[in-house]
């Protein structure tokens, strides 16, 4: 028989949990509510009881299981320490050694980021590559680096923020980390919308999106029926989001890099959009990076959690 292991991602609104085979096979996946109330002090005693519940349920014992990963929004440095997660209430906490007391199981834990990026190299869009780059685009961009088949964190666990990379001089308004001319201001869903809506202001000529409230998707589905204006803000918004892509893959060097986040619905149109600016900015000893659209959706945290306990 062999062993199982346990993935977590914890997130705002629910924590997804898998229970995999040690060689990636998924068993089952459900969600818990995440109580945040009191700094989200019930979040980990949460998990752990859902966890025990599951192993009853499966009729396992504790040596079936080798451990359980932990995907958190916010940092966590080598020893297990949470040094900040705003959307859970946590400060300071070290995950790893509380909810080692209580499962009594090995535990790993994550950036959440990090966690998807390893979770789409094994097994999703990045499969069979062992340097990866993840790029995520919904509100922000988010990203993680696979090197050599393991997540890069950096001193604190704060590597992979891609999104953060400077871009765009003279930018007067402030991304969310306060800096100006981030990356996600322009590579993300709100950035493609940004950006659009400076055109309609550059331009006279008639659009579809005039005069409306839209949002990322119409602009690429305006763009898809040939609309001139919605042409030129997707065009935009690609040598934005080439350019920022190759910036880290100048650094990263990856075999692929995979495309995520609810941007990445608008399919292969992406690649075509990006790949100009792409080639233009990316050193050359780097510009053979392979790219792929991410497989496993909001499940990559759960198979990235998990195969942290195998390394």
């Amino acid at each position: 028989m062999g062993k199982y292991v346990f993935g977590v991602d914890i997130g705002g609104t629910t924590a997804k949990i898998g229970l995999l085979t040690e060689e990636g096979e998924k068993v089952e996946l459900w969600e818990i509510p995440t109580r945040k109330e009191n700094n989200g002090s019930s979040i980990l005693s949460d998990v752990a009881e859902s966890v025990k519940a599951k192993i009853a349920e499966k009729n396992l014992s504790s040596d079936d299981v080798i451990g359980i990963g932990l995907g958190v929004p916010g940092a966590v440095d080598a020893d297990g320490m949470c040094l900040q997660a705003v959307n859970l209430g946590w400060s300071k906490l070290n995950v790893v050694k509380e909810l080692e007391a209580l499962t009594g199981f090995k535990v790993k834990a994550g950036n959440d980021a990090n966690v998807a990026a390893l979770g789409e190299q094994w097994r999703g869009g990045g499969q069979g590559h062992q340097n990866m780059l993840l790029v995520t685009l919904g509100t922000g961009v988010g990203g993680g680096i696979i090197n050599e088949g393991k997540i890069l964190t950096g001193a604190t666990g704060s590597g992979g923020e891609i999104g953060h990379i400077h871009l765009v001089d003279d930018e007067p308004d402030a991304c969310g980390c306060g800096n100006h001319g981030c990356f996600e201001q322009y590579g993300s869903a709100t950035g493609a919308v940004r950006v659009a809506k400076r055109i309609l202001v550059e331009t006279t000529e008639d659009s579809v999106l005039r005069g409306k409230d839209f949002e990322c998707k119409d602009v690429f589905d305006a763009a898809k029926k040939g609309d001139k204006v919605a042409v030129q803000c997707a065009e935009k918004y690609g040598y934005y989001l080439g350019k920022g892509i190759a910036s880290v893959a100048t650094v990263v060097n990856p075999e692929i890099i995979v495309i995520g986040g609810g941007v990445s619905k608008a399919g292969e149109m992406l690649f075509d959009l990006l790949m100009p600016s792409f080639k233009k900015y990316v050193f050359s000893g780097c510009s053979t990076a392979q790219f792929a659209l991410a497989k496993l959706g909001n499940d990559a945290g759960v198979f990235g959690a998990a195969r942290m306990l195998l390394y």
